[in-house]
């Protein structure tokens, strides 16, 4: 009976916790999936958009804010993959820092 939480504040706490802890790793799917998608712009607008919906309390922000959302469809319709690989990797960073 020692491994039951005693408070039930407590238990409130954790449980809230492993649910954000499972939308962390939403937004990491999310990031992957965009990556694998860069020859594919309508798709990967609905991801960066779906991204966009999430809040990063480290940036203060959303996790993809519009103006990189646009940078990256705009990058890819230069043809510019790299660029667009290379900001949507940033944005990747700036929220999964703080997993390390």
């Amino acid at each position: 009976m020692a491994d039951e939480p005693t408070d039930p504040d407590q238990e409130q706490r954790h449980r809230r916790g492993l649910k954000f802890r499972r939308r962390d790793d939403y937004a990491v799917e999310l990031f992957q999936e965009a990556l694998q998608h860069l020859d594919d712009p309508q798709r990967l607008d609905r991801i960066l958009l779906q991204l966009g919906r999430f809040y990063n309390p480290y940036i203060d922000q959303s996790i993809v804010d519009p103006t990189t959302r646009r940078s990256v469809l705009q990058a890819l319709e230069k043809g510019a993959t790299e660029l667009a690989r290379t900001l949507i990797e940033e944005r990747l960073k700036l929220y999964a820092r703080f997993e390390e």
